[in-house]
């Protein structure tokens, strides 16, 4: 059965507001203030837990979906954030920190994805 477009838009801003909640809490308990880590941390946990629950729960319901991929996981990670403190980084003179930071966030995501799917075809 096919669920309604209302439906949807609240199963999706559900999962907004928890995704968006945890992002916040993440970033006010890891400190930031030498490095981004909070948005590695996400990335790289939203990397991990997103191909977890794919590779693990292979028969998810699209409710299920709507709420977790495009609401949480949407929320929670920060890709845009990522990419704004790149670039800050590189034009406040940081090149380091900026290849750092882009290489952690690219390298380091995709292999907790890799993880996460190999947990969850293990758990399945």
């Amino acid at each position: 059965m096919e669920i309604g477009l209302m439906e949807s838009v609240l199963l999706v801003a559900a999962g907004g507001a928890i995704g968006a909640t945890l992002r916040f809490l993440v970033g006010h308990y890891v400190d930031s203030s030498q490095f981004p880590w909070a948005t590695l941390a996400v990335n790289l946990i939203g990397a991990f837990l997103l191909a977890l629950i794919t590779f693990w729960y292979t028969g998810i319901p699209q409710e299920l979906k709507l709420l977790l991929f495009t609401g949480l996981f949407g929320a929670f990670t920060t890709m845009s954030t990522f990419t704004l403190e790149t670039v800050t980084l590189f034009y406040d003179g940081r090149f380091g920190s900026a290849l750092l930071n882009f290489c952690a966030n690219a390298g380091l995501c995709v292999l907790g994805a890799v993880a996460g799917r190999y947990a969850g075809l293990a758990l399945s």
